[in-house]
């Protein structure tokens, strides 16, 4: 059974489409990303798999259970992490948590146990019988992970969860979240920092004007991109040698000095065909470097693509 599946989902907020007709299915136990530029439906997305906006079309499921239909059973599967700090601030975190818990019928005794537990995974427990407001940026942060976690839900939500914190807390949060799914949890990731889905996820979905673009593996969109195969030569060459001929993987070959930069799909494929071809020519080869392309390039190109294509359908 998918963790999510989502079948012509929209969401109009008067002449505005948040979602435009959205199908996509999660497989249970997967990393699954949620990419988009500011504007693109992510949140409306969040938004309606926990029941805070209701959808004008279609239907949203979760492990099974429909999330209007079926909304107590729906929302008792997931853990959100917001990317805002909505957090009761007059009392101790570890109080806050045992009463997220009891929302969700569990009785005192477990909640105050999975209380303690939760927060000595983020790394907070020291800080149990503190307030919110009198956390650090980077422990408020795991704060807001633990509340996620206290239900045990079987998919974790998280909006942008390192948005804001230091290179060392990214990493360890990273590690915590890892763990997780290695765990069996199912994981939802919003963020804006490419890298992370880079490093993180199985698949991502890029959502782009309310709109899923494509769904792939990090590794599979950043292989449609170019990579740059950086080579120098012991000599300059006095004319740009032919790479290109019975080879459409190549895009452009730019000499400088002794350097030659071939942009080609598929880099790390091309390259050994231009060693090849240059140890043909006499020329001598000194050092190669290839220049994968990003997933952020990638991303940037496909969104701006996108961009255009809407922009030539609505023009007159």
């Amino acid at each position: 059974m998918p963790a999510i599946e989502i079948d012509a989902l929209e969401k109009s907020y008067g002449d505005v489409k948040a979602l435009s007709g959205v199908d996509l299915t999660v497989p249970e136990g997967s990393f699954f990303g949620l990419l988009g530029p500011n504007g693109a439906g992510k949140t409306t997305f969040i938004n309606i798999l926990v029941g805070l906006v209701r959808a004008t079309g279609g239907t949203a499921k979760v492990f099974g259970h429909d999330v209007e239909s079926e909304y107590q059973a729906a929302r008792d599967c997931i853990g959100l992490a917001p990317q805002e700090f909505n957090v009761d601030r007059f009392f101790p975190i570890r109080e806050v948590l045992a009463h997220k818990a009891g929302y969700h019928g569990i009785s005192k005794e477990r909640a105050r146990n999975r209380a303690a537990k939760v927060l000595k995974r983020v790394g907070i427990y020291e800080k149990r019988n503190t307030r919110f407001d009198w956390l650090s940026g980077g422990m408020k942060r795991r704060f807001v992970l633990a509340r996620a976690l206290i239900t045990n839900p079987d998919l974790l939500i998280l909006d942008e969860p390192t948005a804001g914190v230091d290179v060392q807390l990214r990493r360890e949060l990273w590690e915590t979240i890892t763990k997780l799914n290695e765990g069996g949890t199912t994981i939802l990731l919003t963020t804006h920092y490419i890298e992370e889905a880079e490093r993180l996820c199985d698949e991502v979905a890029i959502l782009d004007s309310g709109r899923v673009i494509d769904v792939a593996s990090p590794e599979t969109l950043m292989n449609r991109g170019t990579d740059d195969i950086v080579v120098k030569l012991r000599d300059s060459p006095t004319a740009i040698p032919d790479l290109t001929s019975n080879d459409d993987r190549i895009v452009t070959v730019n000499l400088d000095g002794r350097r030659i930069v071939i942009t080609a799909h598929r880099g790390g494929l091309v390259a050994p065909e231009i060693v090849r071809k240059l140890d043909a020519s006499g020329h001598e080869i000194i050092d190669l470097e290839i220049k994968r392309t990003s997933l952020e390039e990638v991303f940037v190109e496909m969104t701006r693509s996108d961009e255009r294509e809407s922009t030539e359908m609505t023009a007159p």
